[in-house]
């Protein structure tokens, strides 16, 4: 009896080793299981970070910055000089288009003109303006090969059509001095030849003598001077 007492204590030893490996094995190993409900599917299941959205290469979204402005000139007007008379037929109107922007004209002839510059939307629109004089506003629209709006001159306004010009221009100015004379003309050439305009000679106002719509030139006081196509 005496020799089964280190025996059993030998057996207890083996026994309790053998626990602790196979405890240790369990948890060794616990941590890699990738059963249902497992660390390693805690890890795998998390919620990816909210992705920020991107637009695809090619089709950038366009920043308010680079938004087209309303006064862009419109690509789609085409250069061109329009004429006509006013509805009353006692006035003239000019028009000249040039890369987006308009320059017109104005004139009755006798004493009462106004020269107008703005832009030309994409659609045809435009509200021209007298830097001198603000009130002053032609406002029109471009239809095919017509130009068709009001001019206000402050007192009164004007209806008036100004037709596409089969001229190489439609509208002339000169400024000079002649005899210690400030000179400053405007005219319209209109489709049936004839030539509405105001020559101003220190800023007094008349009608003026007819240009040569070939060369531009005309006699002011027994000088020659040369009007020039006007454009925006």
């Amino acid at each position: 009896m005496k020799r089964s007492g280190p025996l059993f204590t030998l057996l207890a030893g083996l026994l309790l080793a053998l626990f602790m490996l196979s405890l240790n094995a369990t948890t060794g190993t616990s941590g890699t299981t990738t059963g249902s409900g497992s660390p390693a599917d805690a890890v795998s299941a998390s919620p990816a970070p909210p992705a920020t959205a991107t637009a695809s290469p090619g089709k950038r979204s366009p920043s308010p910055s680079s938004s087209p402005s309303r006064s862009e000139p419109g690509s789609t007007v085409p250069n061109a000089d329009y004429a006509g008379r006013t509805d009353d037929d006692s006035s003239a109107v000019a028009v000249t288009l040039r890369d987006g922007r308009a320059v017109a004209y104005f004139c009755d002839g006798r004493d009462q003109e106004s020269w107008l510059k703005g832009d030309v939307e994409a659609d045809g629109s435009m509200r021209l303006t007298n830097q001198k004089d603000q009130d002053q506003v032609l406002t029109g629209r471009l239809a095919g090969k017509r130009i068709t709006g009001t001019v206000d001159m402050g007192r009164r306004k004007y209806g008036f059509t100004a037709d596409k010009s089969l001229k190489p221009n439609a509208l002339y100015r000169a400024t000079d001095t002649v005899a210690d004379t400030e000179i400053d003309g405007g005219w319209i050439l209109l489709q049936d030849d004839s030539q509405v305009g105001i020559l101003k000679r220190d800023g007094k106002a008349g009608p003026a003598p007819r240009i040569d719509p070939e060369t531009g030139t005309v006699s002011v006081d027994g000088e020659q001077l040369t009007a020039r196509p006007v454009t925006p």
